[in-house]
């Protein structure tokens, strides 16, 4: 069911967005960031080839288009992070059963988020396999909503602006992005993790110079 419903959106994205246009792009993006169905490549890099290509300025609509994206992708997110906030691990068990998630994922990226903490729902936006898996930890750990709904909206406007734009200076190739994407995911992460490293860092100095020993 899930493999067939996928397929008939990403059949049909193109007649989506020349009816809808980019209510069309935030509902399927609601979707994605809840369940993690259809990459938001394949969503983000057509609506750039279609949606901008069709405007006299580009360059402006991008960033229109990388808010209501990153806006469409929080609330998505949020419905995930709620369901594992109230409704804790019986109600991941059957999510991952109804959307055929691994449950080695899920381990996966609860490792990843106890490790790093709030940081890796800021840059796991933009890595492949964790953007969409990273709201059930949040929410089961019950990280400040707040907190958790800023660091989703910035990494989402990054990642949906850098795919809207790839999506339009490729043209017809835009299905590249996603072998793109995936080479890229190591670079990614090992940037987003020294990012961390670096603003963890610098906390840490200001409270030892405002509490010293």
């Amino acid at each position: 069911m899930i493999d067939t419903l996928e397929v008939f959106i990403v059949a049909n994205l193109q007649v989506i967005f020349d009816q809808i246009g980019w209510l069309g792009v935030a509902g399927l993006l609601v979707f994605e960031n809840a369940t993690g169905i259809i990459p938001s490549e394949v969503i983000m890099g057509l609506a750039g080839w279609m949606l901008l290509a069709a405007h006299d300025a580009p360059f402006v609509n991008v960033f229109w288009g990388g808010a209501i994206a990153a806006l469409a992708s929080t609330g998505g997110a949020s419905l995930t992070y709620w369901a594992a906030n109230l409704g804790g691990r019986l109600v991941v068990d059957r999510m991952a059963r109804w959307f055929r998630i691994d449950a080695q994922h899920i381990e996966r990226a609860e490792r990843q988020f106890q490790r790093w903490g709030g940081g890796v729902v800021l840059f796991g936006r933009m890595i492949p396999g964790v953007r969409t898996l990273i709201n059930i930890p949040a929410g089961l750990a019950r990280m400040p909503y707040g907190k958790f709904a800023l660091y989703t909206l910035i990494g989402s406007y990054i990642w949906c602006t850098l795919l809207i734009s790839a999506g339009y200076f490729l043209g017809h190739e835009w299905q590249q992005i996603s072998a793109l994407v995936k080479q890229a995911a190591p670079w990614l992460l090992a940037i987003g993790v020294l990012v961390w490293l670096a603003i963890s860092l610098r906390q840490w100095r200001l409270r030892q110079g405002r509490f010293p020993g």
